[in-house]
């Protein structure tokens, strides 16, 4: 079989053996794949100052009996200033975990792929805040996945947004979505949004890529989002992330 190539976003790497490792890609032509970078762990030539998190390569690999072997590696982006700030390693390490736990092996998602690239892109150029990046990958990575928040229209009814009585929107978790006043119960574990923090997520869900740095959240917007995000996300994704416990400790002082 022929050598494969693709730009990738480094996801994971493990120790295997004395020698290699086993390095875990998304690929823009390929989606997931993990490969076996032979003498990676003792070769000073062999992709020396390459294969680091969260950067963008150039990759060359072939199918073998086991794993496919990685032969070539070059930098496209390294994406340095991430991985010398804790918070924005912190983020980094989120949404990669993201994308390994619910992507499938093989399975190709240009949308994430460029998702993840343009996060990455922002927070390492350190222009925007890293809340609102947070905040714009959850929402869009949920959407691509299948499980995009109703937030334009009462999830029950289907009353527009524009037509709600109040101020404060009801978001049901279980229900996927904004409620209005008249479809929204009277129980507790029910989050409140204001109005102008559910039209700028609808916003973010909509625009096109790269006009979503033009955004700008209030405090308010972020706590709200955060809070609310933080109880859909794994609800809908089945499990919490492990690096999410600790983004939540480097979140408890805001604003970053």
């Amino acid at each position: 079989m022929p050598d494969l190539s693709s730009p990738a976003i480094m996801l994971r790497a493990t120790e295997h053996g004395d020698y290699d490792k086993i390095i875990t890609f998304f690929t823009l032509k390929r989606g997931k794949i993990s490969v076996i970078a032979k003498g990676a762990k003792k070769s000073i030539k062999r992709f020396a100052g390459i294969l680091e998190l969260f950067s963008v390569l150039n990759l060359v690999w072939s199918f073998g009996r086991g794993l496919p072997v990685l032969k070539e590696a070059s930098m496209v982006h390294p994406f340095e200033k991430i991985r010398t700030n804790i918070t924005s390693t912190a983020y980094a390490s989120y949404w990669c975990e993201l994308v390994y736990a619910w992507m499938e092996q093989g399975q190709r998602q240009v949308c994430l792929y460029r998702l993840l690239e343009y996060a990455l892109d922002q927070l390492n150029c350190g222009d925007v805040s890293k809340h609102a990046l947070h905040i714009t990958f959850q929402l869009r990575f949920m959407a691509i996945s299948g499980f995009r928040p109703s937030l334009d229209h009462c999830n029950t009814c289907r009353r527009p947004l524009e037509l709600f009585g109040r101020s404060c929107v009801v978001f049901d978790v279980r229900r996927g979505g904004v409620l209005c006043e008249r479809c929204s119960p009277q129980k507790t574990g029910l989050f409140c949004l204001s109005k102008g923090t559910v039209k700028l997520l609808c916003c973010v869900l909509s625009v096109p890529l790269e006009k979503l740095n033009r955004f700008r959240f209030s405090m308010q917007a972020i706590e709200e989002s955060l809070r609310m995000l933080e109880a859909f996300a794994p609800y809908y994704l089945g499990k919490e992330m492990k690096s999410s416990r600790f983004l939540k400790q480097l979140d408890t002082a805001l604003p970053r």
